[in-house]
């Protein structure tokens, strides 16, 4: 993944240190660029603006310019959840200390330059158990 910023929070308070380039290795798990394919048959690469991780399972969230959040199994290498699209960019996300709620601030982080683009907004949602708890691993 393209990291912006690496985020750290306390409760709802969020802070970020820049990331300048390379890749963020997360509990010996590489994420890579997201990449989604247009009509016209060509990959486009989005940049992950934030990740957090939840409090209790280790688990981590990420958000980027595709408008996504979505939750990871670091440790099993596999995506749990993945929320509705946002109608802009993800620049930040925060869990509270118990878990049980997600702040997603959506907000044009432009990365297509200057442009006409949705207000920026705050999302607060509830987070269940089953969209950040890590799965059993299943015996080969």
């Amino acid at each position: 993944m393209i990291f912006k910023r690496a985020a750290y929070h306390l409760e709802f308070g969020a802070g970020s240190a820049p990331i300048s380039h390379g890749t963020l290795y997360v509990s010996k798990y590489l994420c890579t660029t997201w990449r989604l394919k247009h009509v016209e048959g060509k990959d486009v690469a989005f940049p992950v603006n934030s990740i957090v991780f939840h409090p209790l399972y280790g688990t981590f969230a990420t958000g980027g310019c595709d408008g996504f959040v979505n939750i990871w199994d670091g440790n099993n290498k596999k995506r749990l959840h993945q929320y509705p699209k946002y109608p802009t960019s993800v620049s930040a996300l925060a869990f509270n200390a118990s878990g049980t709620m997600l702040v997603v601030a959506a907000s044009y982080t432009f990365e297509q330059g200057d442009k006409d683009h949705p207000p920026d907004a705050l999302y607060v949602r509830a987070v269940h158990d089953g969209e950040v708890k890590p799965k059993a691993k299943m015996a080969r």
